[in-house]
């Protein structure tokens, strides 16, 4: 979809304050219900944004760490008054499988938010916002966010082109491989760190920093962004008081609790719920309009 399209088009500021919510509910209600909705909608909200290849790309991933996640809380911590199998003498219990269930979809929902956050939140929406406010810590956070792919994509050039010279870390000896590995690792290195001296200078030589930045992109409110501000912010403050007061968290320990909710639980789904698939309806109502006027 084009850029500017749909929830894309609302003010950096809206959309920044939705995954706010997002990672806030994922880690405020400790539910099956509440964080299995919020898996669902950010899944869906990558793929409105066609970023099911990606999701798609790191499925393994996303597998292999909800697996460990999954596993290691059971292995590690025998609390709970359930015992369902003994394990090298060690009491594997229900309570501590469902805490870990609940961790593995908090912290894979939190992993999968950033595909859709780096996507929406580009480097110049997160500039904008937070310049003013603290220019060198937004370009430090945004230098981090961008570093890892950085690395990633030169580490892939620099290994192509040293497999040309018959320098390579999937052949040969533990030895040479190793060394290859050294090579490669030294060659990536000298590269970031040369290419981050040449940033320093150059921004130095433009005077960032020395006053007030200006921005290329000037986003201004409008009506529907002052509206999706006020309905998040309304929504995200019925969340804070919700869970600092103990609802939509699961009783686990010392014995798990049944998993229907209360009354004034199945309300407070409903309100997440509806912060949740706010994007959605966002991104099926421009859908609908662009169908129509074609």
């Amino acid at each position: 979809m084009n850029n500017s399209f749909g929830f894309n088009s609302l003010h950096p500021a809206v959309c920044f304050l939705y995954y706010i919510g997002l990672f806030l509910i994922s880690m405020l209600f400790i539910h099956p219900y509440f964080l299995l909705a919020a898996l669902v909608s950010v899944i869906l909200l990558n793929f409105f944004h066609n970023r099911g290849k990606e999701i798609r790309k790191g499925a393994k991933f996303y597998i292999f760490i909800g697996v460990v996640i999954l596993l290691i809380n059971p292995l590690f911590s025998h609390r709970g008054a359930t015992i369902l199998f003994y394990l090298f003498d060690q009491p594997i219990t229900l309570e501590s499988m469902m805490f870990g269930f609940l961790m593995m979809l908090s912290i894979v929902t939190i992993i999968i938010t950033f595909l859709s956050f780096n996507f929406i939140i580009t480097e110049d929406k997160f500039i904008y916002l937070f310049s003013s406010i603290a220019p060198k810590t937004a370009l430090l956070i945004m230098m981090a966010f961008r570093f890892v792919p950085l690395l990633k994509r030169r580490l892939i050039e620099i290994a192509n082109v040293q497999k040309t010279r018959g320098i390579s870390i999937k052949s040969g000896t533990i030895k040479q491989r190793a060394k290859a590995g050294m090579s490669i690792l030294f060659i990536l290195m000298t590269w970031s760190m040369e290419e981050a001296l040449q940033t320093a200078d150059s921004m130095k030589a433009r005077g960032y920093g020395l006053g007030k930045r200006s921005s290329f992109n000037v986003y201004r409110f409008y009506k529907q962004d002052v509206f999706f501000l006020i309905w998040f912010s309304l929504l995200m403050v019925i969340f804070i008081i919700q869970g600092i007061s103990g609802y939509g968290k699961l009783e686990i320990y010392p014995q798990l609790e049944a998993l229907p909710l209360s009354n004034r639980e199945n309300n407070l789904f409903v309100l997440v719920l509806l912060f949740l698939f706010t994007p959605h309806f966002i991104e099926g109502r421009e859908y609908c309009k662009w169908r129509l006027s074609k």
